[in-house]
This record gives C-alpha cells, structure tokens and sequence, in this order.
C-alpha cells in the first residue's frame, strides 16, 4: 500500500490486539523507509517469522528486521529502557544490525521498576475486579506523565534534575504501595545508578522524532507507521475500563509522532478471520468453553508477552465497523484465514440483540454489553488447506466467500490475507504476493 500518493501508512489492530500487526508491518516494511511506534509499551508484543526464526519484538518496530530501514519511537510510548536494551541485545546476537538505525524520541516517558511493582500491587487488590494489565508497569507510567512528575528521556541528560525527579517519583511510589498493603522497599539510588548507566547509550538515540519524520517526508521518504494493541482496548473508545492506558486508534499516530494529521495518507486496519481478547472484559462473540479451547488450540492463541491463553470468538463484525469508523480504515487485512481450514461450519455476528431490538452499533455501556446476544449468520466451512495460496484465486470458493461477507458486512475493500506466519503466507489483493 505504501506506493503511489500513498507516502504515509497507519497500521492499526481492529480488534482487541494480537491481530497479526507485526507481521502486516513486516511484509509492508520492505517497501518503506522508517517504521514508527506511536504508543503503549513493552505490554505488547509482535511475533514475526524469517524462515524458521522466530521474532517476538515487545518495544522496537518490526522493521528492524530488514536491513537499512530505519526506525523510530515517538513521544506517545512509554518506555522500559532496561528491557528495551535487552531487545536490542538479542536482535544483534542473531545478527540483525541494529546501531544508528533506531531513534527515539527526547520526550518518551520512562517505565520504571517502581512502575512495575504498583502494576502488580494495584491490580492484586482489585481481587475479582482485575483488569488483566501485563503487569509491566505502563498504565502507571502514563499516569505519572498525564500528572506531569513522569521522568522523560531528555531528563537523563541533567543528573541532578533526574536525581530529584527520581527520588521524587520513588517516594510517591513507596507511600502508595504501603496504602496498597504492600511492604516492597523501592531503592531511589539503584534506580538513579541505573538509569545513568544507561544514559550514555540511550541519548545518542534521542531527538525531536516528529521532526525527523517530516524531514523525511520531505525528501520522498516512506512512512508506515504502527501502533500496539487494537482499538478495543483505546482508553476512550475501547471496552473501558477493560482497556489499556493509551489511546490505540489510528488518531494518536499524530499526537503520538508529532506528526500533523494530514500527514497520513491512508489507515490499514488488521483483523483476524475470528476475534480474541486477553484478559477480563466484555466479548460479545466468546464461544463456549470446549469451542473456545479447540480454536485456541488452532490458532495458538497465546499472549507473546505473557502467555496467557486468549479468549475466543467468532468474527464479530459490528466491531469492525465501529473500529473502521474511529480509525478512518481505508482498507483491511485479514489474518489467520488459515486457522479456519478445519471447521465444517462458521459464524459470523452480523449485529447484536438486546431486549427485542436490533443493535447496529457497539455500545459504551457495560451492563449493556453483558446482556447482548449476538446475531449470527452461519456459513459453511470449506475444510481444505489455505496456506498454499499465494493469490486470490488460490483459495477454495468457501473461504473467498467468507471473505467477501466480511468485506459486506464492514464496508471496506480487503487488500492483504494472511494464511501463515511466514512472510511468504499473505496475499496481496492488488498484486501477485507478498515476501
């Protein structure tokens, strides 16, 4: 998609993350020439598949891995630098080069180990009312920036102001676990000797992202940009409180970038061929138990952060619609067709209904939501193998049909299918293939 007046790409999760964004951006990757990040943290992660190699990038894009292009974080994440150089480590030991080719923006706000230990005492107090953070912090990162005292990394640049920042920032921390029954010490002076260790490679890094971005712009270049998680789970639009801290919809690519908006040319958005979430919160499509395990079990619907099992669903429609419309979606990929090649018969919810009327529309009501009852079309499976197709006209007749209903019922043209994990898997619509 990045060709022609298309200059600027915004790849977007449709649903409630784990969509398959990494390996869209990945394929896509290799027609432009940065990669940029514009929220969330290392509470994400993309999986991507070289050959036989397997990826799990938690905070840098998934551009890295080809070579030359070059990558950037913007000032909308929050970022763990300690896991971030962990990353970096382990990308190089498998021979992927990555110095000078990642810049991060002087602005992102810092995960801190402080951060990480709140996480998990505020979310072990919830009891039944967990939300199912990842416990890595991100959510009380972003609250210490939206109530200004975060620690930003051109802070690193001024030891004594980051000394005080730090020691600030430790003793609202410790008085808030102690209001939380917690007896965890947090040390301000092994936290400040860290981050110093780690200033002097981090600030080369460091720059006005969003400038660096439209210099680019200027010169031709090609941008794609990425996002974590899936607009189901944005902090305004997404099923709150059920939802992450940062707004995951395609406009905080601008905010998170500092990108003008007119900037973005076109908006991708991914979707799987059924629907997942990790995690507490609404699912209006969740299958049963036993169904919800076999099509787990098919998909390997495991969290690449943490592990934990992904609930399942069927292909929920009327959310796709709603996340088209807050994302401005000019066109859909649709991945793990072939998950569905077993299934003798499919469903998909074509809107919902609650006390004897017809609901078109995702509503912001939880109550509302926990007594929905989704209105399904059933259509028939076609029990034959996808992961050969390399074009349209490859797949069997069912699961083209299967497409095409979803392209009806959403309204927006299907450009990629992925039918694996290897780069190789997807079909381009438009074109001959991918990878």
């Amino acid at each position: 998609m990045l060709k022609g007046d298309v200059r600027c790409l915004d790849v977007v999760g449709s649903q409630w993350g784990d969509e398959g964004k990494g390996k869209i951006v990945d394929v896509l990757a290799k027609d432009a020439d940065w990669v940029a990040r514009y929220q969330g943290g290392a509470n994400a992660g993309h999986t991507v598949r070289i050959g036989d190699d397997q990826f799990i990038l938690h905070q840098i894009p998934s551009g890295i891995l080809h070579p030359g292009k070059r990558c950037a974080l913007g000032n909308g994440v929050v970022l763990d630098p300690v896991t971030f150089f962990e990353e970096i480590h382990e990308l190089e030991r498998r021979g992927h080069k990555v110095d000078g080719r990642v810049l991060v923006s002087s602005r992102v706000q810092l995960v801190l180990s402080y951060h990480k230990l709140l996480d998990r005492a505020q979310e072990a107090s919830r009891g039944k009312g967990a939300i199912g953070t990842t416990g890595r912090g991100i959510g009380n990162a972003y609250e210490d920036k939206v109530a200004r005292v975060g620690i930003r990394v051109a802070d690193l640049a001024a030891p004594e102001r980051l000394r005080e920042l730090v020691e600030a920032g430790t003793a609202r921390a410790q008085g808030k676990l102690r209001a939380l029954a917690s007896d965890t010490a947090v040390a301000a002076g092994q936290i400040y000797d860290e981050l110093c260790g780690l200033a002097p490679r981090l600030l080369p890094m460091a720059c006005d992202v969003g400038l660096a971005l439209r210099k680019a712009l200027d010169r031709g270049e090609k941008l794609l940009l990425e996002g974590a998680q899936g607009a189901m789970l944005d902090v305004d639009h997404g099923t709150y409180p059920y939802v992450t801290s940062s707004n995951t919809t395609a406009g905080a690519a601008a905010v998170g970038l500092g990108l003008g908006p007119t900037a973005i040319d076109a908006v991708l958005g991914v979707v799987k061929a059924y629907t997942t979430r990790v995690g507490s919160g609404p699912l209006p499509t969740e299958l049963p138990p036993e169904q919800a395990a076999h099509l787990r079990e098919l998909g390997a619907e495991y969290g690449a952060t943490t592990g934990r099992p992904r609930r399942t669903g069927w292909f929920d429609a009327v959310v796709v619609r709603y996340a088209a419309r807050l994302n401005g979606i000019t066109a859909l990929a649709v991945s793990k067709l072939d998950v569905l090649d077993p299934l003798p018969e499919l469903k998909l919810c074509v809107g919902y209904g609650l006390r004897g009327e017809r609901l078109e529309e995702f509503p912001a009501d939880l109550a509302m939501l926990a007594e929905i009852e989704p209105i399904y079309e059933t259509v028939p499976g076609w029990q034959s193998t996808t992961s050969d197709a390399r074009r349209l006209e490859d797949l069997p007749s069912g699961a083209r049909a299967y497409l095409d209903r979803i392209g009806g019922l959403t309204g927006l043209p299907i450009r990629y299918i992925s039918v694996g994990t290897r780069r190789r898997e997807i079909i381009d619509v438009e074109g001959s293939g991918a990878g």
